[in-house]
């Protein structure tokens, strides 16, 4: 086990010159703590895609109406207890069975690719750093709209995750190969 450690260090900083103490062993944790909080993110996507499949116009402006009662009793124009009354009134049956299928499809994928990575099968490396890719352009482009600081961590997570992907699949490629001879 020690001389497998060590010859997985020798490998990763002669391909990539990495110093001792940021060895492949620490990546392989850093990797392997970040799929754990992605999976995490992709249930909550499916159990937020399965509530948002369920739940109704009529029930988030209730919701919006008893949270904020009190500031709009004070400020009836209380900005954004009027920005999300609005929204909850534009929630349409399109936009709710978008929200669902794109949160559920969101979550499944990355749940898919999350599973395939943490068994280190050799061709979820490349799937999923083109997924989580495409993932982060589309969160940049949500962010050019939102503005959203939770957005802009989230597609900080992915770029670190793509990187740390590209790594692990780099090292697995060339042990795989050294193993091979």
């Amino acid at each position: 086990m020690l001389g497998h450690c060590h010859s997985r260090r020798k490998v990763l900083r002669k391909s990539i010159g990495m110093s001792k103490t940021f060895n492949q062993n620490n990546l392989h944790r850093v990797f392997t703590i970040s799929l754990i909080f992605k999976g995490v993110f992709a249930l909550l996507e499916i159990f937020a895609g399965i509530a948002a499949y369920f739940v109704t116009q009529h029930f988030l402006i209730s919701l919006v109406l008893t949270v904020f009662h009190e500031e709009l009793e004070g400020d009836p124009h209380d900005f954004v207890a009027n920005i999300l009354i609005q929204a909850a009134q534009n929630f349409s049956v399109g936009t709710q069975l978008f929200v669902s299928l794109y949160l559920l499809a969101n979550g499944f994928t990355k749940a898919i690719l999350i599973t395939g990575l943490l068994r280190e099968q050799l061709a979820y490396y490349p799937a999923a750093i083109f997924v989580f890719v495409l993932f982060v352009v589309y969160q940049i482009y949500r962010y050019s709209f939102t503005h959203s600081v939770w957005l802009l961590l989230i597609t900080l997570l992915d770029i670190i995750v793509i990187w740390l992907t590209w790594f692990e699949y780099r090292y697995m490629r060339e042990a795989r190969a050294d193993h091979g001879k």
